[in-house]
């Protein structure tokens, strides 16, 4: 068994109708929402809250809640030419349809049994984007594979094996097939090479429909003059990045990228100039093996030269659009990003980008050559070669024994060997850092990277008794699909934002405003980054206010501000906030920062008819309400003005369970409407953080009376 982040041993449990089941060797949690990629070797393993995190690391039990079990089960195989990232994008709007919000989800069938470790991989990592807990594939011969591909001595796959089979965990073709709380049937052969967007990682569209979902969601453009050797389609490509997440570390998907390129290459063509191109890998042993195959110099000369290693595009580090690009969107011309990450919420690949869509690695290539999301790869070519003959993309597209083949070739166990144990023996860069001794961390109040933190400054000895609140008022009222990337800042800090103006007061050069992602530990930065994404909108303002950003009226309603700069005109007044929102509340990364941010704003409940699993944990841990709507209810019913005062109350008898909260809303005119609300608390330790303001106040308050007591 493994263990969680306190040390101490992670209890297994599934609900099944059947006693039959199939389960993990091991079980583990981590602070990535993309910790449930190990379930595609049989690691049971959920993403939790860089709140629960801290949590447990002092002590603090984690707990989860006992799941529903969804059956997917798998049948038939994928076609030639179907990828990886194609099965991953299909099941992600298949169970996000379903809806497995909290829930584990299992893959069965002997669809399952003939996916390789790689796309099971791709699957299993876009879990948080369909909102499971986890996504799992039972132990195998091909996880077996899998481990001696890695380098995992014969020794340990012999003890893998051994304990395994005595456990009955081993999945054999024949063995029982379990039965679960929900199933859902797919059928590989019916799945078609595919894209994600132009919004959210679910929008699956068939490539040959992306044209038509572009001009849904951008309206009619027409070609601009940008002063490139041919005019700027309608649907450009500003970047087309082969970034990190999974599908940069399947072998398949990177061969067959590096061979499209290769072939291209040779035929003459090459990125257009307006796109923006790039590799970053999660991994070096994708360098050492498309080196082996002989495959990065041509993709380098197509436009994806390896820019670094690990998350950059895909969490918004793409650094600056092409400058002539830039120029048109300030201009009014939308451009989209062609990337093959995980995740493509609005502005979160670039702020001037609000339309994104996902792909596959070789798919991310042919949109570079082409240029445009509009163009119709089936009866367009991609441009001509040297003899003047068309070229299109099936005369590109590399076969899947082809593929195969290099695969064997290039992809070698030495390989994974020489880089685990870099990754073990560390950097001596890292080393040679200085650092102070002592105890406790010696703050620097010069620093603009790591500030002393506010949430335990001034605390009372004892908790507040009152939960509730009243005379509060409504700051954000938000749509569906509100993300932790529209929360939390992410991406380069600009110059001209609340952010960027605080560090150059404070002697910071403009060149070294650097990502918010390296200033996470100044909390005065992040807050002033809160909800700046530029594709947040407040529906309390008018309809025709442009600004981009969610930004919020003043206390006394004469003025509308940026959000960081308006919530403090309540701060200073002692009005509590409220954020209510759509469905799907805080999806996305696992950003601890985008509860913290609504707390250290002076949230203190968010209603929303649904939330992410992960959010709903770290604004508990921040001390802040989640309050859902019943079904069939939302904000749309209350009729929110932003001048009316919300009270809260029945929070004076928490229970484990669904717990009833009362709203009142006083209108200007002195009436009243009143709604119930739910909250959800799944242990008593919950109730706990929520009556002390958040995890870490309990914690040094129990720590301190411990401390008395032993006095």
């Amino acid at each position: 068994m493994r263990t969680g982040a306190s040390g101490t041993p992670v209890r297994r449990s599934r609900k099944l109708s059947s006693p039959i089941t199939y389960t993990s060797t091991t079980s583990e949690t981590a602070t990535d929402s993309h910790t449930p990629m190990v379930n595609s070797i049989g690691v049971l393993g959920w993403g939790v809250g860089g709140l629960q995190a801290q949590a447990a690391m002092v002590g603090e039990p984690t707990a989860i809640r006992f799941p529903t079990v969804v059956g997917v089960r798998l049948t038939g195989r994928l076609r030639s030419g179907v990828t990886a990232t194609d099965l991953a994008l299909t099941v992600t709007e298949l169970l996000r349809a379903h809806g497995v919000v909290d829930k584990f989800v299992e893959f069965t069938g002997p669809g399952a049994t003939g996916l390789g470790w790689a796309a099971r991989a791709a699957v299993s990592n876009m879990a948080p984007e369909y909102g499971a807990t986890c996504a799992f594939f039972p132990f195998d011969d091909e996880a077996m594979s899998y481990l001696e591909l890695t380098a995992r001595s014969p020794e340990q796959r012999a003890v893998v094996a051994a304990y395994l089979r005595a456990q009955g965990l081993y999945r054999r073709a024949g063995d029982p097939v379990p039965r679960y709380d929900e199933e859902v049937a797919l059928d590989l052969d019916a799945i078609e090479p595919s894209l994600a967007g132009p919004h959210l990682p679910h929008q699956r569209v068939a490539l040959s429909r992306v044209p038509h979902s572009f001009r849904t969601a951008a309206g009619r453009q027409e070609p601009v003059e940008g002063g490139f050797d041919e005019p700027v389609p309608a649907g450009a490509v500003a970047i087309a990045s082969i970034t990190s997440c999974t599908n940069t570390a399947n072998p398949a998907l990177m061969v067959q990228a590096g061979l499209l390129a290769q072939r291209a290459v040779d035929r003459g063509l090459v990125a257009k100039p307006w796109v923006k191109t790039s590799l970053s890998p999660g991994s070096r042993v994708v360098e050492d093996y498309l080196a082996e195959a002989g495959l990065l110099a041509p993709l380098a000369e197509a436009g994806f030269g390896i820019t670094g290693f690990g998350c950059m595009t895909c969490i918004g580090n793409s650094g600056p659009l092409h400058p002539a690009v830039e120029q048109l969107v300030r201009n009014g011309f939308e451009p989209t990003a062609v990337v093959s990450g995980n995740r493509n919420f609005g502005g979160r690949i670039n702020p001037r980008i609000s339309l994104a869509y996902l792909a596959s690695p070789p798919l991310v290539v042919a949109y570079a050559l082409a240029g445009t999301v509009t163009h119709d790869f089936e009866t367009t070519a991609l441009g001509h070669d040297h003899d003047g003959n068309p070229v299109h993309l099936r005369d590109l597209w590399p076969g899947d024994d082809e593929v195969r083949q290099v695969v064997d070739r290039a992809v070698r166990r030495d390989m994974f060997r020489r880089n685990a144990e870099t990754l073990r023996e560390g950097t001596s860069h890292w080393r040679a850092l200085p650092f102070s001794e002592g105890v406790r961390f010696d703050w620097d109040p010069a620093s603009t990277y790591i500030r002393r933190p506010p949430y335990l400054t001034g605390l009372p000895a004892e908790a507040g008794s009152e939960l509730g609140l009243t005379h509060g008022r409504v700051l954000l009222h938000l749509g569906d699909d509100v993300t932790t990337d529209h929360i939390s800042p992410a991406g380069a800090i600009p110059r001209a934002g609340a952010a960027g103006r605080y560090l150059l007061e404070r002697g910071v050069r403009p060149q070294d405003l650097n990502q918010y992602s390296t200033r996470r530990s100044n909390h005065e930065v992040m807050l002033r980054g809160a909800f700046t994404n530029p594709t947040v909108t407040n529906l309390l303002l008018p309809p025709d206010d442009t600004r981009r950003g969610a930004w919020a009226r003043t206390l006394d309603g004469d003025r509308v501000l940026p959000v960081f700069e308006a919530a403090r005109t309540y701060q200073q007044a002692g009005v509590p906030l409220v954020v209510v929102a759509g469905r799907n509340y805080g999806a996305g990364s696992s950003r601890n920062w985008a509860a913290k941010a609504q707390a250290l704003l002076g949230v203190r409940a968010v209603i929303a008819e649904s939330f992410e699993r992960i959010h709903r944990g770290n604004l508990i841990g921040m001390g802040v309400l989640p309050l859902q709507f019943p079904p069939g209810r939302g904000a749309r019913d209350c009729e929110l003005t932003g001048e009316d005062e919300l009270a809260l109350t029945g929070l004076d008898r928490l229970e484990p369970g669904i717990n009833a909260v009362r709203l009142t809303i006083r209108r200007r005119d002195g009436t009243e409407d009143g709604f119930d609300l739910h909250l959800r608390l799944d242990t008593r330790h919950e109730i706990d953080y929520l009556r002390h303001g958040g995890t870490l106040p309990y914690v040094v308050r129990r720590m301190a009376r411990t401390d008395g007591r032993q006095r």
